[in-house]
């Protein structure tokens, strides 16, 4: 079932000299295996972290390093969560997120889905799809 979208929208120009106006603000809002990424990258990952908090119900109190962009091994992007972030889907019973970024000059964009998935379906998938990227871990928080 799906629990929440979201979309992000970034515009690259804007959002570098963003960066170079403001010091520490990459080191603010990205971990530290997303800063090295040109300017473009980055754009779109804070866009993917807009876009997450938007399919989260954009409650306040998300931490900008509780939700970061990794790559597979083939390059595509998948979410990675943690504390206030997962603490947040877990709340929703969110246990998988979606994740499709692109950048195309003027723009970076990004669009989210949380969904919750059945014990059947993630046996499913567990089963005929391993490697399916955006299963959460189960909560260790009671």
């Amino acid at each position: 079932m799906i629990m929440g979208t979201g979309v992000d929208v970034v515009n690259i120009d804007r959002f570098a000299e963003l960066l170079k106006r403001t010091p520490g603000l990459k080191e603010r809002l990205f971990v530290p295996s997303e800063r090295g990424k040109p300017v473009r990258s980055l754009a779109a990952r804070f866009a993917a972290k807009e876009a997450t908090a938007k399919a989260l119900g954009a409650p306040a109190g998300l931490v900008w390093h509780h939700c970061w962009v990794e790559n597979d091994t083939n390059g595509a992007p998948y979410l990675t969560i943690q504390g206030t972030v997962a603490q947040r889907a877990h709340e929703l019973g969110i246990n998988r997120l979606h994740l499709t970024i692109s950048h195309d000059e003027p723009v970076a964009t990004a669009t989210v889905m949380a969904e919750r998935l059945s014990p059947e379906e993630m046996a499913y998938l567990a089963e005929h799809d391993p490697s399916a990227r955006g299963i959460l871990p189960p909560s260790t928080s009671q």
